[in-house]
């Protein structure tokens, strides 16, 4: 394995050859277009960001000219299909021990090319120490910014885009994290960092913070006294005696004093009457875990005891814990909780964050790139390039758990629009997106990370057929495939790696890594076949439809839709079908329906609301390209709009799976106004609208769609909402509550989730809500 940097001291290079598990080039990733550096640097841990442009495939569909030779008769599909490069920017945090900074800036330095920047922001309390080693080695100036000031910048960052970035610590649960739906409104919190001492800072909104209390009682403390009591010097191995020891040898309980609990003042006999009370009462000798123990204990429950203090006093309910003295310890963070929950009766909840060690670094970036005002973009986690959280078991040596001689990776993708809720969430504090956590569902977890094992080779396959004049398309797809697979693996081993374990996250972590290895639309080639076959379709199956009866034809597009939403490549019960018989369309979907009585069937309640005044707005996302929105969605949108209702169909920014994507949905709308009038009109007069949600996942997170879709909702008064699809409607959304009516309708494409619901494959769910009045 290559060295770190060639010119790096003896020392630390060969150290780092030695104990690194990664190439630099897979930590240090698109060093070469890295434009602005910051780094912070802490007592044993350096964290660097940098921001780079990242240049990916991405595949564009045009609409053929329809000028001269090259008229829309002289093609089977409705567009073209061409793969062209896209710049992105990208954000990259690295978190490394200090041992090998020497080395790690060599690295940096022989591969750094056109970074933009002649400074690199710099903070944290060995930002001073190490100020003529960063500007020898990277010839850049060091600029050093406020060490809050950065840690704020950087909790309001994460809590802003990373959903689930805060958890509580729960001892017995296992695991032993329950994430956190991040509220729309972060403010006002209070963030309890505890370093050397500790710092509490309310924090009220962007740019207002106040330092209100600390104390000189903090990590530096536990690592002080704790050398003096047990000759360990280092931090992580003081904590690994703690996990071992048993503080009630040391510490002096209630029920030492009055033989038990102390019933008048409700406290329990094993709460801690006095830390190391015992050690002057007897002449044993006290275990170096024992003492550890009692000093953690000692010091979490007073600062503990602080903060709520401090919470009630400035009534506030969400506390943050970061700092070097948090670092994910499980023992740590468990006695804060305990005291936390202890002294506020429940009232104040401690949170820590997934990516609090990044912080400063983070806020130190942002410090640096102001200019650039980044905030005014929304960002997202990439989980490709992104280690995740590592487990905090006790049991593991602290070696294994702080990952020494390892390197902990964080990259943010900067997203094209910023991302809001959907304006007709009925309480975006408590909206949950997931249906099933398979983190706390044991058996669902083994079953769904095997489910998508198994489906592995064909993703491959439908890889590199997408890309046929590709020579390395094979090479490719094969990294995307040992990629992937790793995930899963530590996903198996620690399903909390990446916030709440779902259905959703797993098909977004395969989309991201796919994208790492250019693969952007693996079934372009499919959607542009599908969309062809069904445009051919389509006024046969709307002429079909007006010979009907009203009621008869309300049942007919239902219908059209579930059977549309047949085609769902995503689902291996169907790609089985769809591969092996190329004749199966939409006539053969809908007698792959049940009959009525439908698993959730809503419909009678559905059909009356239609007898009544139409609706203003409906709001509908869209599912699968196709059959599904040429055949199943646009018919309906034809009814709604006759009816007097206008639309606004939302389709996936970019792709996942064979979804209709919104550039794809513009082409198709136009080809099908070009064969129908009430299309035709709806379009020219901006009744029916075509916008794009801001994801490109195959479920659907209503907290975070494109501002101009939450924009035009609020405008147009919506009051229908129309979620299609298993992934939007089961997997996602299945307990979404909204302020207006929503219908939510899917086909079970899969036997074990049909099983799980209560019935069988291809059963449908038809879901009918009104909010209470």
């Amino acid at each position: 394995m290559a060295e770190c940097g060639a010119s790096g001291s003896g020392s630390s290079g060969d150290t780092l050859d030695k104990s690194i598990t990664l190439p630099p080039d897979e930590i240090f990733r698109n060093l070469e277009n890295a434009k602005r550096f910051a780094i912070d640097i802490g007592g044993s841990l350096t964290k660097l960001a940098y921001y780079s442009t990242v240049q990916h495939k991405v595949a564009k569909v045009r609409s053929f000219d329809h000028s001269g030779k090259d008229s829309e008769q002289d093609h089977e599909s409705p567009y073209e299909i061409s793969v062209q490069e896209e710049v992105t920017a990208r954000l990259h945090f690295v978190k490394f021990e200090n041992t090998y900074i020497e080395a790690c800036l060599d690295f940096i330095k022989d591969h750094l090319v056109n970074t933009e920047t002649k400074v690199i922001q710099a903070t944290g309390g060995g930002a001073y120490k190490f100020k003529d080693l960063i500007e020898e080695k990277l010839r850049l100036k060091v600029d050093k910014e406020d060490v809050m000031t950065c840690l704020i910048k950087g909790c309001n960052f994460v809590l802003k885009n990373i959903p689930q970035e805060a958890f509580v610590y729960q001892k017995d649960s296992d695991p032993e994290f329950r994430f956190q739906t991040n509220h729309p409104n972060i403010f006002p919190y209070l963030l309890v960092n505890i370093g050397s001492g500790v710092s509490i800072v309310k924090v009220e909104t962007e740019d207002r913070f106040e330092w209100i209390g600390g104390s000189s009682i903090g990590g530096g403390t536990f690592w002080g006294l704790g050398a003096l009591l047990t000759k360990t010097k280092k931090f992580d191995e003081l904590l690994h005696l703690a996990s071992r020891g048993q503080h009630a040898n040391v510490d002096m309980l209630v029920q030492d004093i009055y033989g038990g609990a102390h019933q008048t003042l409700g406290l329990s006999g094993n709460l801690i009457a006095s830390s190391f009370g015992k050690s002057a009462t007897t002449d044993q000798e006290f275990s170096q875990e024992d003492m550890a123990k009692s000093l953690l204990h000692m010091i979490s429950n007073d600062i503990g005891q602080l903060a709520c203090l401090y919470a009630r006093l400035h009534r506030l309910d969400r506390v943050y814990f970061g700092g070097f003295f948090i670092r994910g310890h499980p023992v740590t963070m468990r006695t804060i909780t305990y005291s936390i929950n202890f002294f506020s009766k429940g009232e104040v909840q401690a949170l820590f964050l997934r990516h609090e060690g990044y912080l400063g670094a983070i806020g130190a970036f942002l410090k640096g790139a102001e200019q650039d005002n980044p905030n005014q973009y929304s960002w997202g986690e990439n989980y490709a390039g992104s280690s995740g959280l590592m487990s905090s078991s006790p049991e593991l040596c602290p070696t294994q758990r702080t990952r020494s001689g390892t390197f902990d990776l964080l990259e943010m993708d900067r997203l094209e629009r910023p991302l809001v809720n959907l304006p007709l969430l009925l309480d975006p504090s408590s909206y949950v997106p997931d249906t099933v956590d398979l983190t706390d569902d044991a058996l669902a977890r083994k079953y769904w990370l095997s489910c998508f094992e198994e489906a592995l080779d064909g993703v491959v396959k439908r890889a590199v057929a997408s890309q046929p004049s590709s020579v390395d398309a094979a090479e490719r797809a094969q990294k995307f495939r040992q990629k992937y697979w790793n995930k899963l693996q530590t996903l198996r081993q620690q399903p909390f790696a990446y916030g709440t374990l779902t259905v959703r996250s797993l098909l977004d972590t395969r989309e991201h890594c796919l994208n790492e290895f250019n693969f952007p639309d693996p079934y372009s080639k499919v959607k542009q076949k599908e969309n062809g076959a069904a445009l051919k379709c389509f006024q046969r199956v709307v002429c079909v439809l007006d010979t009907l009866a009203w009621e008869e034809r309300q049942l007919a597009l239902v219908q059209g839709l579930l059977a549309g939403n047949v085609f769902d490549w995503g689902a291996k019960a169907v790609s089985d079908v769809l591969e092996s018989d190329p004749q199966f369309g939409f006539e053969e979907a809908k007698r792959q329906l049940e009959e009525r009585p439908w698993l959730v069937d809503c419909y009678d309640t559905w059909l009356q609301r239609l007898k009544g005044p139409p609706h203003k707005c409906a709001l509908i996302f869209a599912d699968n390209s196709g059959v599904d929105v040429i055949l199943g969605v646009f018919p309906f949108v034809r009814e709604l709009l006759s009816r007097g209702t206008e639309v606004i169909l939302a389709c996936n920014s970019g792709p996942a799976l064979n979804d209709v994507t919104y550039s794809e949905s513009l082409i198709v709308a136009e080809r099908i106004a070009a064969m129908d009038p009430i299309v035709h009109s709806a379009l020219r007069e901006e009744r029916l609208l075509l916008v794009q949600t801001g994801s490109s996942s195959p479920c659907l997170d209503l907290s975070r769609l494109d501002k101009g879709l939450a924009v035009l909702v609020r405008e147009r008064s919506t009051d229908l909402v129309v979620i299609e699809g298993m992934g939007r409607a089961v997997h996602t959304n299945y307990n979404a509550a909204l302020r207006c009516e929503c219908l939510k309708l899917a086909v079970i494409k899969n036997s074990w989730l049909a099983e799980r619901l209560g019935g069988r494959l291809f059963s449908i769910i038809f879901k009918y809500e009104v909010p209470a009045q």
